[in-house]
């Protein structure tokens, strides 16, 4: 790589030569690890014009750093960085001059919540039973590419470039009013939907929105551990429930509660789906307590075994129920789009909020998604992950079968996870460590559930990431770390 030229300026204040002031630039480069081996140097006429100095100068200075062995040339291809050059000094940090006493400067903490690990170099790991991991032998990275390249032409440079304030993609709020929500039951208006950053995005805004340090907030425990910690950061009081086979218990939901945040069709972690007359019942207690419901609809179209249950904002009649889904779910998680669709003063309120934060998702990535999802591509890509995460969820039924693991619970529609349990006496935090020293990867259920200090028995399995070649043996070492835990 050549090293760019307006790297290079001359120091009124230099006490020496023009050449000695260039042999230092250029060595200091080199001993600071700006420049490295192999890097190209500007030619000396190049240099020379730059820094309006004679190519004199700047020849005998190079001549100068070669007999050094800091640069070397190359015949007429110009002048590198030697590869013996001295190499940078290991400097250690130097002692800090800092006199804040962050402590106490420091006002609102959003540091050291127990966070579900997600190694960066998963890939690596032979047995990764992670959730919401691309798997990029199923994924169509071609069609996509394609989408993305069409998003940058000349007819869709304003959605690339332009600043679009508080506003969004209109082919993607087309698809989503049109296509992705009346899928679920849900008729929406434009101005009752809102782009976000992924989910975690569309809870963080509808917190802030619906709940103050005067209101109350329940949710479902276990939970989502992103939602807790924005619950966590309200400052609103909090109320956990513990959930069934069927979810939340409606008799469960205190009368002062302002808020309910809810993963009614597969709850999270657990998988459970609600069921209809549950639903029902939670709709009827929101009116009669007057309290809002979010809706947390993630992972519906994974739905192999039979349809999904309808949303629970279809069957909402009084617009009590904001509804929020991904679509970094069902393409890739690195893709951060999501969307709100509730009444239009909530919206307008979020989109405010977002504008102030955010302004809107990247216009390139929002057209290149419309694209996607407008040309049959999502729909097919659909399809592929269906058939794969059906065949995935037989051997991962007979593995867990064979070896006898505990299921505390699996989608009843489809899904791409399982809830299980460990044997009495088994931290599954201890799990996790000694199966990531065997190249296996598995989600405690700590970070899912509320409080501290217990032992957890809880864990997730996902076989959204790994291949279907890889779940039997990854199920059997993981059956054999638990026979050596147990008490």
């Amino acid at each position: 790589m050549p090293i760019a030229i307006d790297t290079f300026f001359l120091d009124p204040a230099f006490e020496g030569t023009l050449q000695q002031q260039i042999q230092q630039m250029v060595a200091g480069g080199v001993l600071s690890g700006r420049f490295r081996p192999g890097e190209k140097l500007p030619s000396s006429r190049k240099l020379a014009k730059h820094l309006n100095v004679s190519r004199i100068t700047v020849t005998l200075a190079y001549n100068e750093l070669m007999a050094d062995d800091y640069l070397t040339s190359a015949g007429r291809s110009g002048y590198y960085v030697s590869e013996n050059a001295p190499e940078p000094p290991q400097i250690s940090g130097r002692a800090s001059q800092d006199t804040v006493d962050w402590s106490r400067a420091i006002g609102n903490r959003f540091s050291g919540a127990l966070q579900v690990e997600k190694p960066v170099d998963w890939r690596k790991y032979k047995y990764p039973f992670l959730y919401g991991q691309v798997d990029p032998s199923l994924f169509d990275r071609q069609n996509w590419r394609l989408c993305a390249i069409r998003a940058l032409g000349q007819r869709d440079f304003d959605s690339l470039t332009a600043d679009q304030v508080d506003r969004d993609d209109p082919q993607l709020l087309e698809f989503i009013a049109r296509n992705t929500l009346p899928r679920r039951g849900i008729l929406a208006n434009p101005d009752e939907i809102l782009v976000t950053v992924g989910a975690q995005n569309a809870l963080w805004l509808t917190a802030q929105v619906l709940l103050t340090q005067r209101r109350t907030a329940t949710h479902e425990d276990p939970c989502y551990p992103g939602l807790r910690h924005i619950l966590k950061q309200s400052r609103c009081h909090r109320v956990p429930i513990t959930v069934d086979q069927g979810g939340i218990l409606p008799d469960a939901v205190p009368a002062e509660t302002d808020v309910l945040f809810t993963t009614p069709s597969h709850q999270c972690p657990t998988t459970a789906t609600m069921p209809l007359d549950r639903r029902n019942e939670l709709l009827r207690r929101a009116r009669e307590d007057d309290f809002l419901i979010v809706e947390d609809d993630y992972e519906f179209e994974m739905s192999f075994l039979k349809p999904p249950s309808p949303a629970l904002k279809s069957l909402d009649d009084d617009g009590r129920v904001i509804y929020i889904g991904s679509f970094s779910k069902s393409l890739f998680p690195g893709l951060r789009l999501g969307y709100l669709a509730g009444p239009a003063p909530f919206i307008r309120e979020a989109r405010a909020l977002r504008s102030a934060v955010l302004r809107h998702p990247p216009g390139h990535m929002q057209r290149t998604a419309a694209y996607f999802l407008s040309l049959g591509h999502y729909d097919a890509l659909i399809r592929r992950l269906r058939n794969a995460f059906h065949d995935r969820r037989r051997l991962m039924d007979k593995a867990i079968d064979e070896h006898q693991l505990e299921v505390a619970g699996v989608g009843t529609f489809g899904g791409s996870s399982y809830w299980m349990r460990s044997p009495e006496g088994v931290d599954t935090m201890r799990l996790a460590e000694a199966l990531k020293e065997q190249s296996v990867l598995i989600e405690p259920g700590a970070p899912f559930c509320e409080g501290t200090g217990r032992v957890y028995r809880h864990y997730r399995l996902a076989y959204s990431s790994i291949s279907a070649a890889q779940i039997a043996p990854g199920i059997a070492k993981i059956a054999e770390a638990i026979e050596l835990l147990r008490p």
